[in-house]
Order: structure tokens, then sequence, then C-alpha cells
């Protein structure tokens, strides 16, 4: 019974924010990858707000989820203030950077896979950066959301670890292979070259 408990990876903690600290700082040094601690403590807040189902989904009366993140940026283009706008901005690159850190593996089947989070994620936070330039405020955090922006693909590969079951199989195999192919993942590549897979190098990787 214990060893059917303890595959089911689910373990209880006092403190939800050092739980993900810890976790993130333990993947960052495991994976050799520089971020800056300004920028990994935005990702903890992150996280621990998002743990909360009524933080991450919105409630739109007749529907109780994500919006797309397409209409996310149609609403940050036409926001009728900076501020709100920013608000969104931050938003998309937020729940970018959760889902495809979180839930990668539920995108395979899906219209848009991470690697359009990573995308999407990555460009809200970089235009974020400098919309909040020259500002008191936003001197302060302009360089948090360039990090956030560079290492973007970085921090999705960090909370994919954080996130990952044992993986087995040829379908995850495929499955990290096809998520090299579109992200240029160095996580997913140490997985593959550990399978025995060497990947290619493609100039298409631009994350």
């Amino acid at each position: 019974m214990a060893g059917r408990e303890s595959g089911k990876r689910v373990m209880c903690v006092r403190n939800l924010q050092d739980y993900f600290r810890t976790s993130i700082d333990d993947v960052v040094a495991r994976q050799q990858v520089d971020i800056d601690p300004h920028a990994a403590h935005y990702v903890v807040n992150m996280l621990t707000l998002f743990s909360r189902s009524d933080e991450l989904y919105e409630d739109h009366g007749d529907h109780y989820g994500l919006r797309p993140l397409a209409l996310m940026l149609a609403d940050a283009a036409d926001a009728e203030s900076t501020e709100h706008r920013n608000q969104l901005l931050q938003r998309i690159g937020d729940v970018a950077l959760f889902v495809a850190g979180f839930f990668a593996s539920s995108l395979e089947k899906k219209a848009v896979d991470v690697d359009y989070y990573i995308h999407m994620g990555g460009n809200a936070y970089g235009s974020l950066s400098e919309e909040v330039r020259g500002t008191f405020r936003g001197n302060a955090i302009a360089g948090v959301y360039y990090e956030l922006a560079m290492k973007f693909q970085v921090l999705v590969d960090v909370l994919n670890e954080i996130s990952a079951g044992p993986r087995s199989g040829a379908e995850n195999l495929v499955r990290t292979f096809e998520l090299w192919r579109k992200t240029g993942s160095r996580r997913a590549e140490s997985l593959l070259r550990e399978q025995g897979v060497v990947p290619f190098p493609d100039k298409r990787h631009r994350h």
C-alpha cells in the first residue's frame, strides 16, 4: 500500500511558497541555468497565487475557465488605459508560463501547442518590460519582466521538471522529441540524450 501511495506523488507541505521556492532553486541548480533571483521570486509568487483556482480561472457567467491568450491580447490592444493594458499583458505572461510549465502535455492534442504559449508569454513579458520603463515603479520591475521574457523557455523547462512524473515508454519519447523540435528546450534535449537519442540541431529554434 505504501508503494502504491508513493506512486501518486502527493505530498503535504506547510508553506506552499517555501515549497515552490525550494523546488525552483533545486531545479535551477540541477539544470545549471542562470536565472535572476528577482525573476525567480516573481515566479514563486505567481505559482503560489495560481495555486488558488479562483486566481487562475475567470468567471464569465456562462463560462468558467481560462480566456484564450489571443483574446487576452486583443483585450490588451483595446485597453482604455496604460495601466489596464499592462495588467492584461502581465496576465498573458503569467498564464502562459503557468500552463506551459505545468500542463504542457495536455496541450499535445489542442489547436495550439506549448510553443505557442512560449511565444505569446515571452512576447507579453517583453512588451510589458518596454511599457513600464521610465516610471518610478517601472524602473524597478522592468528588468524582472525583461528577464522573464528572455528566459521564458528556461523557466518553462524548470517548471516542467518540477511538475514531471515518471517518464517512460515510446509515447513519452516521441512527445519529448516533439517538444524539443518545436521549442529547442534544453531539458527536452537532455532527456532525449539520456534515452540514447541525439537530436539534430534545428536553426528554426529561436527560444
